[in-house]
């Protein structure tokens, strides 16, 4: 199912939580929406959830709108929020089998998506556990497999691997990853090597508005991070030639690269690197390289939210 937002917008008192966002997910599509915290992500989710209604615009869930009144479209919906919604004292399998009810799993399917969802999601070991005796880790995927159990066409996950421990968070990941190929995901995160191992494509929202959209490679060829240059100049003390790039009009900083004392990162609010050429050469200073470096995913992220 496609899932699009048009011009979407929620405002609490006088502050915009989403300001006017309108995007498009499609089936087989991991969508990240990254951010800082109180960005507006969350809000976005619950909006596309149908958990709470917006101010303004609409969510279209295959063309359909939806509303807090539209269970019928609730129920294609898988949602999975930052906090684990489980019943601590509850065993896991009665755990499913409640939300399988809860989502109108016809009864004869009630035990083989039962069973499914623990194999899918890892539970084997776990599944007669109380959710309250379960690892942060095996909470996260019970939680996954509470949000699958009625086998819906939209995947919503609002930061899943908050709290795990590294091993943890590659195998939820991993799993994520393995979901999305049949299913419309959206995943929120502000961990920017989260989104770049997950998502197919990324949203950058700030302050409740989209200033990025594209995959991971696109992003970072946008130019949105400051530009910065690698050089390799030699004839003088590093601390003179750090004093020569700082000078240099349009320079934001300059530092030397560690375990190299030749070369500088030297960060403009330009992309035109020639007055750091020139600089050098009227200080009578040997450049042996001079090449503006790619920016990372961090880069572009920076450059988008701290304009």
């Amino acid at each position: 199912m496609d899932v699009s937002t048009r011009n979407l917008t929620k405002r609490y008192g006088r502050q915009s939580a989403v300001d006017d966002i309108s995007f498009t997910a499609r089936p087989g599509e991991i969508l990240g929406l990254l951010g800082p915290n109180g960005a507006g992500k969350s809000t976005t989710m619950r909006m596309v959830c149908g958990l709470i209604a917006p101010d303004a615009g609409q969510v279209l869930i295959d063309g359909r709108t939806m509303s807090p009144g539209s269970l019928d479209l609730r129920k294609t919906i898988g949602y999975l929020p930052e906090s684990d919604p489980l019943y601590l004292d509850m065993p896991v399998l009665d755990l499913l089998r409640f939300g399988a009810r809860l989502q109108g799993v016809p009864a004869a399917r009630v035990d083989g998506r039962i069973r499914e969802m623990v194999d899918a999601c890892g539970l084997e070991g776990e599944k007669h556990k109380r959710c309250g005796q379960l690892s942060r880790g095996y909470r996260q995927r019970a939680g996954l497999a509470f949000a699958l159990v009625h086998d819906p066409a939209v995947l919503v996950l609002d930061e899943p691997t908050t709290g795990l421990d590294p091993n943890q968070i590659i195998e939820v990941r991993n799993l994520i990853k393995a979901l999305g190929r049949t299913r419309t995901v959206i995943f929120s995160t502000h961990i920017l090597p989260e989104a770049e191992a997950v998502c197919d494509r990324i949203l950058i929202i700030n302050k409740g508005r989209i200033v990025a959209d594209g995959t991971a490679a696109q992003l970072t060829a946008m130019g949105l991070g400051v530009p910065r240059f690698l050089v390799k100049v030699a004839g003088a003390p590093a601390e003179k030639i750090l004093e020569v790039l700082r000078a240099i009009r349009g320079v934001t900083s300059a530092d030397p690269v560690g375990g190299d004392e030749h070369r500088y990162t030297v960060s403009m609010d330009t992309g035109d690197g020639a007055p750091i050429a020139v600089a050098c050469a009227a200080h009578g200073l040997r450049m042996g390289e001079l090449r503006m470096v790619e920016n990372s995913l961090e880069d572009v992220f920076r450059g988008a939210t701290n304009p």
